[in-house]
């Protein structure tokens, strides 16, 4: 695992292609496509750019947060329901906001430690699916009835009148809501950016950059190659992203109400929305990918993963995971060519900045006795973000190696910065150099 670039590795694991779902608004015209068909379409494109090498494909990786209980192995689900061949095994991995990202880096492991030579990659989450669960008052009571086979006509009666509409009956609305701490993921950030001093204004202005890079990057054909159209149930066909919105305005913005707090500086606008969507990479050995014909786009330079405490800032890991994935790589800032933060929210990617350039939080944190280095908001996410395009959780990871394996390639620049935030208190940060 290429966790510093002294590291030996048998092989050089790269990415060759990707393709992701439009990311669509939750409950909106993806919501009849569940996790494992959003998976399934962007796998299908993949093998269709395998062809006759698809029967090579050594496993599947796949990233998720809100996983079907059924069937929480949506990876394996993918490979039975895409056309790969059943025998090749697959894997799925929960990490919050960073699944996707996970399945890549693991993905690449693998071929570096010389265990795969082609690798799917993916992620995928369909927010509209996510399970309503019922009070656990409501299983406590119904269980010994229903899983007992003994269980007859006045068990089930007594049960009816047992049961309480208000306590037991009355479905749990799902929340993204930390378990240790019971908050809110906007309310953690509501309490960062009030640490760092980050204002309602500095969020809407970021929020308003990534609409407008977003719906560029669309109206100029740059994201084309990366969205594919997917074909519903009924036979419409959704072919572009729609939660973007390139006639926004730091005036319109600044209309929106408070999300998260009475006189917040979070709201609907600077916040990333419930989406859904899925994406996926193919990553190979490189001498594989250069004798099946394709050509590198990428390669991990490094990664680096880490955590923090829930109940201190949520969100601010990327500011810990960023400089080690740099020093891991050999490099500093003013080595990176291209920077890329998810966008939970404006104002957690704003405190992120913060604290890269805080030389207090660089020695508490990071042992080290300055900070990795100062970062204009004008100068990250240059094709927008998760604020703008959608934050299906499982897919962003992969959504954003993309995109930025892809910008290395068309703008012929060498190295790229990426990190993400987690629920959890957890994030990654890696490297991605062109090939």
């Amino acid at each position: 695992m290429p966790f510093s670039k002294d590291t030996p590795v048998k092989q050089r694991a790269v990415i060759v292609a990707g393709v992701r779902t439009p990311f669509v608004r939750a409950f909106g015209s993806l919501m009849t496509l569940d996790t494992i068909a959003l998976g399934t379409a962007v796998t299908r494109v993949l093998l269709e750019k395998l062809g006759s090498a698809g029967t090579r494909i050594d496993g599947v990786l796949w990233g998720g947060a809100i996983l079907p209980s059924a069937t929480p192995n949506v990876g394996r689900e993918i490979v039975l329901d895409s056309g790969i061949a059943p025998t090749v095994e697959a894997t799925t991995l929960s990490r919050a906001c960073t699944s996707g990202f996970i399945a890549a880096t693991e993905a690449a492991a693998m071929i570096e430690r010389g265990e795969a030579d082609i690798m799917i990659a993916g992620g995928s989450d369909s927010t509209s699916n996510a399970e309503v669960k019922m009070p656990p008052s409501f299983v406590h009571k119904t269980a010994p009835v229903v899983m007992n086979a003994k269980s007859g006509v006045k068990d089930y009666f007594r049960l009816l009148f047992n049961l309480s509409v208000r306590k037991d009956l009355l479905p749990q609305r799902p929340s993204i809501r930390e378990r240790t701490t019971g908050e809110l993921m906007g309310e953690a950030a509501e309490r960062m950016a009030r640490f760092w001093g980050i204002t309602r204004e500095e969020q809407d202005a970021f929020a308003v950059q990534s609409h407008h890079r977003a719906a560029a990057a669309m109206a100029s054909g740059r994201l084309a190659d990366e969205v594919l159209a997917v074909e519903l149930p009924n036979g419409k066909i959704v072919s572009a992203d729609n939660i973007v919105r390139g006639d926004t305005s730091v005036e319109k913005m600044a209309r929106l109400r408070p999300a998260f707090a009475k006189g917040g500086t979070l709201t609907a606008g600077n916040s990333s929305a419930l989406t859904d969507g899925a994406a996926a990479l193919l990553l190979m050995s490189e001498d594989k990918a250069r004798a099946l014909g394709f050509e590198p786009l990428a390669t991990f330079r490094s990664w680096a993963y880490n955590a923090v405490d829930p109940a201190d800032q949520l969100l601010i890991g990327p500011a810990i995971s960023m400089p080690l994935a740099l020093e891991r790589a050999g490099m500093s800032l003013k080595d990176i060519d291209l920077v890329d933060i998810h966008e939970a929210f404006a104002a957690q990617v704003l405190c992120v900045l913060r604290a890269l350039a805080n030389d207090v939080f660089a020695k508490e944190r990071l042992g080290r006795d300055s900070a990795a280095g100062e970062l204009d908001p004008e100068r990250i996410n240059i094709h927008g973000g998760s604020v703008a395009l959608g934050h299906p959780f499982g897919a962003t990871g992969i959504r954003m190696l993309l995109t930025m394996a892809n910008e290395l390639k068309q703008s012929g620049k060498a190295t790229a910065l990426l990190g993400i935030c987690a629920a959890g208190g957890q994030s990654v940060g890696a490297v991605l150099e062109a090939v």
